[in-house]
């Protein structure tokens, strides 16, 4: 476990920007050929980064009905999986809930609860990073941010406008499919660089 100081965000915004994957290396993935190709690949790794996103909610009492979309990543790509109102397709379930495989993220605990309320994924082996470190100031959490800075020395920049942008629709926006799946590959490149040596 990596004990560590909280740096502050003003201090984090100073630091040299993180860069993160571009367009030629994410996959959205539109139809059956494509999920098909994507979950087949996805299928030989044991370890991936993990996220999901949900159109957001913007009034008192309103249920969210996500996850919308699902995004996974290895040391060099990502995929993302719009799922819109639809079913989650048996595939990508399949994945998901496959027992050897680990899906590393930052605090997954509402992936968790959204995949189980809307589709009844279970019995997946999710791995929250920030429970690898150890803050200083134990009321604190370790976030993709805080981690990025930490372990790199840069600032991992999120877009506010994107993150509350509509996560239902299947044709994303480039700077949709560059948010999400930069979410999904930093968590892999923090649990990469966390590995012991050797």
């Amino acid at each position: 476990m990596k004990i560590t100081r909280h740096i502050p965000r003003e201090e984090i915004k100073a630091l040299p920007l993180f860069a993160g994957l571009t367009l030629p290396q994410i996959t959205l993935v539109r139809d059956d050929a494509m999920l098909a190709a994507a979950t087949a690949r996805l299928a030989t790794e044991p370890v991936l980064g993990f996220d999901t996103e949900s159109r957001p909610t913007f009034h008192k009492g309103q249920q969210p009905t996500g996850p919308h979309l699902v995004q996974l990543a290895t040391a060099d790509h990502a995929w993302l999986f719009p799922l819109g109102e639809g079913p989650m397709p048996p595939a990508l379930a399949a994945l998901l809930a496959r027992r050897d495989l680990t899906l590393a993220g930052f605090d997954l605990s509402s992936d968790r609860a959204h995949l189980k309320n809307r589709f009844g994924v279970t019995d997946l082996q999710l791995l929250d990073i920030g429970k690898l470190f150890q803050c200083e100031d134990k009321r604190l959490t370790i976030g993709a941010v805080q981690a990025v800075a930490q372990l790199f020395g840069q600032y991992f920049r999120k877009s506010k406008k994107v993150s509350t942008s509509n996560w239902s629709l299947r044709a994303l926006s480039e700077a949709q499919q560059l948010y999400a799946a930069n979410d999904a590959w930093v968590a892999y490149r923090v649990w990469q660089v966390l590995q012991p040596a050797g």
